[in-house]
């Protein structure tokens, strides 16, 4: 008979290269969720393949499974800033009359070879603002992490 001992066999710790599973939720700094795993399976993803924002993927590297982190992600390492030069200041009648205006809608526009999406963030009877950032551009973000596995050494 064989038997095989794992005693003193270290867990493996997350390294670039792997592929992970981890728990999640994402906050605001006003702790807003804006994204969770609990409602779904773990996110899955391959540290450093681009999968994630690279600052989520540092923050992984070293963890042990079963271990948990909180780590803050600031707007430069994450979405990047806020910037007024995506923000345009439009007429009503720059939309088609068909076209229900309201905040929160999401809008496309084409110019040349160029497609902006964008959403309505405020309508009045004389303008329409619509905001081209990405959702969390300027926002510090707050993630609480489990290291739920290591699926495959890199």
């Amino acid at each position: 008979m064989l038997l095989l001992s794992t005693a003193g066999c270290a867990p493996p710790i997350a390294e670039t290269g792997d592929t992970v599973r981890v728990t999640y939720v994402g906050e605001l700094t006003d702790s807003t969720v804006f994204d969770s795993s609990h409602a779904t399976d773990p996110l899955q993803f391959t540290i450093g393949a681009g999968d994630v924002i690279a600052a989520f993927d540092n923050a992984i590297v070293g963890m042990k499974p079963g271990e948990s982190k909180t780590f803050a992600i600031p707007p430069e390492e994450g979405y990047g800033p806020h910037r007024e030069e995506l923000v345009f200041h439009l007429s009503p009648g720059d939309f088609p009359p068909e076209m229900e205006l309201y905040p929160g809608a999401l809008v496309t526009f084409s110019g040349g070879s160029a497609t902006i999406k964008g959403l309505i963030t405020e309508v009045t009877d004389t303008k329409v603002v619509v905001d081209a950032n990405r959702p969390l551009a300027g926002e510090t973000l707050v993630f609480h992490v489990e290291l739920v596995e290591v699926v495959q050494k890199g």
